[in-house]
């Protein structure tokens, strides 16, 4: 089977999946609200208004104020610009790294193998957070710092996925017919081999988006994220963790709790339904590595 009939048959069932048309929609409008925050922002996030602090709901400010009087709906839609830059760039530093690590280790196998799985095995052996926690620290919090971060703590678990995938399509004939008929390994490895493990890497990238979104707002909650005055939705909800404000004025936690768990929700379903769609079983008439290419040999 081909490209386009495989293409055409993941996308059917992407739309016929109700799990891909919510998630696709929540992440739909969290780029647009947050491309769009200049126009969407009833105020200067930033702008702080001591006498109007800790407002509730009105129409004069949609989700209320915090502590120093800042509007909470402002800060909200500028922070989505802080969580998906967090979740797309680190994820597309874990992606280059993992793909290229793994790509090296599953085709080359013996020390090569050795050496990237035990840096993998050690970096994966930490708990993640902890982690985070000991590089952030060790660095000044930022926002830059936080993307190499989360991107480079996440290439171990994309490595060895990217392994695992090579070490079945290297054994495949076509693969050795290839490399019996004189073609050099770069030119296997990127038109022959990684062509068929992208489906796998392209599902682990898009719920890795939803972890690193959580891992932001987690270092953010513990002061170790994007430094304030800069509007982060983890940073919202630590402002407003003192208990008389989660009694007295929970507008100020909740808000921003519910867009990380609608942005983490959006990414999941489509992951999900992405996860289902590339199934090759569920493919009509596909064969177990789809598009095998013909040999060609190296000029």
């Amino acid at each position: 089977m081909t490209a386009a009939p495989i293409t055409r048959s993941v996308w059917r069932s992407l739309r016929r999946d109700t799990r891909s048309l919510i998630g696709l929609g929540v992440i739909t409008l969290i780029v647009a609200v947050a491309v769009f925050a200049p126009l969407i922002a009833t105020e200067d996030p930033l702008r702080i208004n001591l006498i109007g602090r800790l407002a509730a709901p009105s129409s004069a400010h949609w989700m209320g104020t915090d502590v120093q009087g800042r509007d909470i709906w402002s800060r909200l839609v500028y922070g989505a610009r802080v969580s998906l830059a967090v979740g797309l760039v680190s994820q597309a530093i874990a992606l280059s790294l993992g793909v290229a690590f793994g790509l090296l280790a599953g085709y080359y196998g013996r020390w090569v193998d050795e050496l990237v799985m035990r840096l993998a095995d050690v970096t994966l052996a930490f708990p993640t957070l902890l982690l985070l926690i000991a590089m952030v620290a060790a660095l000044s919090p930022s926002l830059g710092v936080v993307l190499l971060t989360i991107g480079i703590v996440g290439w171990a678990g994309m490595a060895r996925l990217v392994r695992g995938q090579v070490l079945v399509v290297r054994q495949l004939e076509y693969v050795q017919a290839i490399r019996a008929l004189g073609a050099r390994d770069t030119r296997i490895i990127a038109r022959h081999v990684l062509p068929n493990v992208i489906a796998p890497v392209v599902i682990a990238a898009t719920l890795g988006v939803a972890g690193a979104i959580m891992a932001e707002a987690a270092l953010s909650f513990l002061g170790l994220g994007v430094q304030p005055p800069t509007p982060s939705w983890g940073s919202m909800i630590a402002d407003g963790r003192d208990l008389n404000l989660l009694r007295n004025a929970p507008w100020t936690s909740v808000f921003p709790g519910l867009a990380i768990g609608a942005a983490v929700l959006g990414f999941n379903l489509l992951g999900d339904a992405l996860r289902d769609a590339l199934d090759p079983r569920r493919i009509e008439t596909a064969a177990p590595i789809a598009g095998v290419p013909t040999p060609e040999v190296e000029p």
